[in-house]
């Protein structure tokens, strides 16, 4: 799915000691999520990323700039993506929010709201994927604009100076997505879950089940507000700001030209038999195949059993194993399809 995109950003930033030997040639990320294309200007060179300040660029996935310094307020990380044990210990913090931001294929039949009152991290809040999206396309949950996502986390009681770690009931899937949106929206102080809520059950850390909880009132006081926004109304009070990053984002148009140009190198995190038109899209109504141009990384093949990141020295191996070390820069997009997965 387009998230395995965002999990290769995540993915990315694991990568420790990314030598400075790649060629000119970028890459870019592609796979099915949105209508709008992601982009990354990387440095020619790589160096080790380090626990504090700016470390140097790699991206992996759709969706990245430069790593900010996480370590502000109470929370302290150089990884975009936690651990549970991390989340444990910092889950009671003051400016600390959680969202289950589930979400699952069409033929999976899993139903991430209902699960959600089934069992989440405590405290957590639910986002939802498909509601917080444009609503001037047909298109599924594309990327709102600034006041429509503005109206919406406001909604949900975020602020600017909160904390966010985000997780999915799957391990590393849609959650990507929603870190990538708050990024390219201007907030940097988020973090994915690694190995999700899956993990965080098989830690022993506690859930709790709310069948009617402040938190579903909320999820759906979201959906209203960016409803609001796209007719003209006023939508409530607005307690986030955002901060649109252009740099993040690829036009069509872009993609198109590229395609001609072959300035970038397009990588697709789909499943082989999807990259390759063997299997149908789960989606009606969409053609099979890729990105001429494209070469095919399957996002699975970044993660161990349990569903987490691999160790950043294997991530390396296996993009060494794909040649995609031998370029130089490295930028992500999604090319445009009208799906997420």
């Amino acid at each position: 799915m387009a998230s395995s995109l965002f999990s290769r950003t995540l993915l990315g930033h694991r990568l420790v000691q990314f030598s400075s030997s790649l060629p000119q040639k970028p890459l870019i990320f592609s796979s099915v999520l949105n209508k709008r294309q992601f982009r990354l200007q990387a440095q020619p060179t790589y160096t080790t990323y380090k626990t504090s300040g700016r470390p140097s660029r790699f991206i992996a996935s759709s969706a990245i700039e430069t790593r900010t310094n996480f370590s502000t307020q109470s929370l302290s990380t150089s990884d975009p993506v936690v651990s549970v044990d991390w989340l444990h210990a910092k889950l009671r913090g003051p400016d600390m929010k959680v969202l289950d931001a589930s979400w699952y294929m069409p033929d999976e039949q899993r139903n991430p709201i209902q699960e959600y009152q089934v069992a989440h991290i405590p405290g957590a809040l639910f986002f939802d994927v498909d509601g917080i999206a444009d609503r001037t396309t047909k298109l599924p949950h594309m990327l709102p604009s600034e006041e429509a996502f503005a109206a919406a986390v406001s909604a949900l009681g975020i602020q600017n100076n909160d904390g966010l770690v985000v997780y999915d009931g799957k391990g590393i899937f849609s959650a990507a997505r929603v870190w990538w949106m708050f990024r390219v929206l201007g907030h940097d102080r988020i973090w994915v879950l690694d190995g999700g809520l899956p993990r965080w059950r098989a830690s022993g850390y506690d859930v709790e089940s709310s069948a009617s909880s402040d938190a579903i009132l909320k999820a759906s006081a979201a959906s209203e507000a960016i409803e609001k926004v796209y007719q003209g109304q006023t939508a409530g009070p607005v307690t986030f700001q955002t901060k649109f990053q252009p740099h993040l984002v690829w036009t069509l148009d872009q993609v198109r030209r590229n395609i001609k140009e072959k300035t970038h190198q397009h990588i697709d995190a789909r499943s082989k038999p999807r990259f390759d038109g063997a299997a149908p899209e789960p989606r009606k109504g969409i053609r099979s195949g890729h990105v001429p141009g494209s070469k095919c990384i399957p996002f699975p093949q970044m993660l161990d059993a349990s569903q987490t990141l691999l160790p950043a020295d294997e991530l390396k191996k296996r993009f060494d194993e794909e040649v995609l070390l031998s370029h130089n820069d490295i930028k992500n997009s999604s090319f445009a399809r009208d799906e997420f997965p």
